[in-house]
């Protein structure tokens, strides 16, 4: 067996160790016994779970106020910068196949001939049975994009996050993250056992304050960074990352889902924007789903570290490979990007179109760069699913993010342009919204609703 079939002995026995030690029965501690003749349901009816009382109010709320669900709604076909809801063409903002990549007549072509020689599924996980030439082929693919020596591909975006940061940091580790980072990296960071911090939003000097405070009680330390954040559109500084961890002997760790295919000349992320060598980052992650129009994740960077993942990462090692069909169409989305370049030109036009509009328009669009991901910030988040739902009614489909997703009071509407718009789309749209916004203060206080 090699080294790419098998675990080391002393790899496996790490690693079986390591799940043991997960699976390891814990007793708490109770102040108080519980009665078992006094409990009835309290611990077995699933709506006595934390959160689902707040989940019925908002309903009630939202139905008193006579507002529409605005999220799950049933999209009919494939959705561009337009889409069909219930039999009605709507103008969507709520996509983020930002260089319309998703239906592309050879991204199409390559998933069938991958059906045709694989079917859907591999069947089985990779170590087992699961490989196939176009998992290789992609990884190589991609780790080329970053000059990277090695990159892996997961079946999830978000479990990519997790089991990457939950190997590779353990307990005398330190992973410390923008605060407001996705989830993924938050949940990975919490399975890995590391001590945690976070800093302000981009704001680096308090990266440096924290690093320069407790760098010395711990052994690796890893910082995580999103090369384009989802909720405001705005990115890091990366060659002042590239300094800091440096000078601090820590991993960087860039989150590249919403940045690649967006910035740089090319759209080739947050490396080209700022005209860095790649290899400057220690771990360049990313997602499938978005400019590259399948699903999944990736992590690129050096040999040694994807071959320790490869062996190594639950979500990888015990996870069904990723299907051949969406290898094969990813892999020719990659090709797509690097040969089209006007397709990123285009987005980015229209996005800083949309955004210099909006603020021509007195919408308030937060501190994005006004690239793909533009917030249009309303603030108590019924008066944001209100917007929404005008909006719609209207025929315009945009999503309301609300607290706790964002902080109190910056509830907004996310807006995903894309290069399938045009400037007569975002022209109309925020048009709209100026209207229904001035509308909004007398609808509350019709509702009875404190602003």
């Amino acid at each position: 067996m090699t080294k790419d079939t098998a675990l080391t002995g002393r790899a496996r026995e790490h690693l079986f160790s390591r799940v043991a030690s997960m699976r390891k029965p814990e007793v708490l501690e109770r102040a108080e016994p519980v009665d078992l003749r006094l409990v009835g349901n309290k611990f077995t009816d699933f709506a006595t779970l934390p959160g689902y009382d707040e989940l019925r109010l908002q309903r009630l709320i939202g139905e008193k106020l006579g507002l529409e669900n605005p999220y799950f709604r049933m999209h009919d076909a494939r959705i561009t910068a337009r889409t069909n809801i219930g039999g009605r063409e709507l103008l969507n903002f709520s996509c983020y196949d930002y260089l319309g990549l998703n239906g592309h007549p050879e991204v199409v072509a390559a998933a069938k001939q991958a059906i045709d020689r694989y079917g859907i599924s591999a069947s089985a996980s990779r170590h087992v049975a699961g490989e196939r030439p176009v998992h290789r082929s992609l990884e190589r693919a991609l780790a080329d994009h970053y000059s990277a020596d090695d990159a892996l591909v997961f079946v999830s975006g978000y479990a990519t996050n997790v089991s990457v940061i939950g190997q590779l940091a353990g307990p005398k580790d330190l992973v410390i993250s923008d605060a407001a980072v996705h989830n993924s990296a938050v949940m990975g960071s919490v399975l890995s056992g590391a001590s945690r911090r976070s800093f302000a939003h981009n704001d680096l000097d308090n990266l440096e304050q924290i690093l320069a405070g407790v760098r010395n009680k711990f052994e690796r330390v890893l910082i995580v960074v999103e090369g384009l954040y989802s909720m405001d559109g705005d990115f890091p500084d990366l060659p002042r990352l590239i300094e800091i961890k440096k000078r601090f002997h820590a991993w960087l760790m860039v989150d590249e889902a919403h940045a690649l295919g967006v910035l740089g000349r090319r759209g080739y992320g947050l490396f080209e924007h700022y005209s860095v060598d790649p290899r400057e980052v220690d771990i360049w992650m990313g997602t499938l789903s978005k400019t590259l129009a399948g699903c999944g994740g990736y992590i690129a960077g050096s040999a040694v570290m994807v071959d320790y993942l490869r062996l190594m990462a639950g979500a990888f090692v015990y996870s069904v490979g990723m299907p051949p069909v969406v290898a094969a169409s990813v892999e020719k989305a990659v090709e797509l990007m690097h040969r089209e370049p006007e397709r990123v030109a285009r987005l980015q036009s229209n996005s800083r179109h949309f955004q210099a509009y909006a603020k021509k328009k007195g919408l308030d669009t937060g501190n994005g760069s006004g690239l793909a991901v533009i917030p249009i910030i309303v603030g108590e988040s019924i008066a944001t699913v209100m917007l929404s739902q005008e909006l719609y009614n209207r025929g315009i489909n945009v999503q309301p993010v609300l607290y706790p997703a964002v902080p109190v009071k910056s509830s907004r509407l996310r807006f995903f342009v894309t290069a399938m718009h045009t400037q007569e789309d975002i022209e109309t749209a925020v048009d709209t919204i100026a209207e229904e916004m001035a509308k909004l203060p007398e609808r509350l206080r019709l509702l009875k609703v404190p602003v």
